[in-house]
């Protein structure tokens, strides 16, 4: 059988060589550099032709190879007899400083005229591309600039709804089908919605239970809403015919303005209407009217005289008030036992106030012998069933030792749960706490936001109170 003979390459011109029917692959021998090859291969004998005979033509070598030189002599220049690789459409928007012969010369922006000692080309690009700020680019980066930045916030805003209408979405399904919200938790879970929904971070049981939450109240305030419309319309009716708790309620409804717009005059008018008929909520009402000037021109001795009234048929709220007015002598002279046994009494009866004023009476011996055990006990009660004006005492009174041992972590723990219910006097001294470093590591930038944030909810300015100088409330 005769071995076909394959169809001679273009390499082995430049080769001279065995009798290639007796050997496919003979010993070889490049014609110009005489190079020696053992074995003929036609791969190795066009890479020698490429890379490494010092003399072999052009047209021995491949067709890329031959593009290659091509390109590099087309992007060289000749300056002075020396080889200078040319300059590409860059150096257009700068100023040659030295040499033109120097590969990497000192240049100078047309521009804004910043130099660079040594000239590299992408250098010089990002130049004219981001920071250059005459580049005839600036106008282009501005846009694309814009453009980026209006895309981005759309497309955040959009992720951000579809988010939300997810999550949504969610809880209602699970809520329906009465399906636990642990459900979200369970890793297959999470590894299924990951798989499903990439963009979509899927909430944990937490977040389930406060949309759930919010839904709900969302429900129930427009449900209110109707409510207080019909219960409105059905005070009224009653009102009008004579019913006195119904005038009271009527009252209330116009003063905060449910079911109804808000009439304060209104309001003033049927509290005095029922109060003249011995309804004693009207009759405290009525003197919150007065000492407020809601609906009416404020009257501290008609207030007192009416919070003495109610307070004698009973109505705590009015004790507490009447007490604070014989405290501070307010509608009547000052007098501080009787503002002392009337906070008392009312306390016994569980009116939150009082309970917080009863204990300052026996922190400061006001109208009683001071009693600091005694105070910080009433402020705990009051504290515990969620005062914030106690939790930020009794924040004080452990940071002082007051009837108990000092404790600056329990301190510091309890003017932030006040700080964060919204007590002016715990702002302060939480921003107190971290400029000192008292229960907490010491922190002037945190401090310096808590003064502030009191600042703005009291109204000061910083430059008529210092108040990293002073003492906590």
């Amino acid at each position: 059988m005769t071995r076909k003979e394959r169809k001679k390459r273009h390499v082995w011109e430049h080769f001279n060589s065995g009798d290639r029917n007796v050997d496919s692959h003979p010993p070889v021998q490049c014609k110009y550099c005489l190079k020696y090859f053992q074995r003929g291969v036609p791969e190795r004998m066009q890479a020698h032709l490429d890379d490494k005979c010092p003399s072999a033509p052009n047209n021995a070598k491949s067709h890329s190879t031959q593009q290659n030189i091509t390109s590099t002599i087309e992007s060289i220049d000749y300056i002075n007899g020396k080889m200078v690789r040319k300059r590409g459409p860059i150096w257009e928007h700068f100023y040659l400083i030295d040499k033109y012969e120097d590969p990497h010369p000192h240049v100078q922006c047309k521009y804004c005229f910043k130099e660079f000692k040594r000239a590299v080309p992408h250098r010089m690009q990002t130049h004219i591309d981001e920071k250059c700020p005459n580049s005839p680019n600036v106008n282009l980066r501005s846009t694309q600039q814009n453009t980026i930045s209006i895309t981005d916030n759309f497309n955040d805003c959009a992720r951000e709804e579809e988010q939300k209408s997810l999550e949504n979405l969610l809880t209602e399904a699970l809520s329906s089908a009465k399906i636990p919200f642990s459900f979200v938790d369970n890793p297959l879970i999470i590894q299924f919605f990951k798989r499903l929904q990439p963009s979509f971070k899927l909430p944990n049981r937490e977040k389930i239970e406060e949309i759930e939450r919010q839904m709900n109240d969302n429900i129930q305030s427009r449900s209110l809403n109707k409510n207080e419309v019909k219960a409105f319309e059905l005070y009224k009716e009653a009102a009008e015919k004579g019913h006195i708790d119904s005038i009271h309620n009527l009252g209330y409804c116009y003063q905060n303005g449910l079911g109804t717009e808000k009439n304060e005059i209104k309001a003033f008018e049927l509290y005095k209407e029922a109060a003249e008929k011995g309804q004693i909520n009207s009759i405290h009402n009525l003197g919150y009217c007065y000492q407020n000037g809601i609906g009416t021109e404020k009257n501290k001795i008609k207030s007192f005289e009416l919070y003495k009234k109610a307070a004698e048929k009973g109505h705590i709220d009015s004790t507490h008030n009447l007490g604070y007015y014989y405290q501070n002598g307010i509608g009547t002279e000052k007098n501080e036992i009787k503002a002392f046994e009337l906070y008392k009494e009312a306390a016994e009866k569980g009116q939150i106030n009082s309970i917080h004023n009863l204990g300052y009476c026996y922190q400061n011996g006001i109208g009683t012998e001071k009693n600091e055990i005694k105070a910080f006990e009433l402020y705990k009660e009051a504290a515990e069933k969620g005062l914030i004006d106690s939790i930020n005492k009794l924040g004080y009174c452990y940071r002082n030792g007051i009837g108990t041992e000092k404790n600056e972590i329990k301190a510091f723990e309890l003017y932030k749960e006040a700080a964060e219910k919204g007590q002016i006097d715990s702002i302060h001294n939480l921003g107190y706490c971290y400029q000192n470093g008292i229960g907490t590591e010491k922190n002037d930038v945190k401090a310096f936001e808590y003064y502030k944030k009191k600042v703005i909810l009291t109204k000061y300015s910083l430059e008529e109170h210092d108040y990293f100088g002073r003492q906590m409330n």
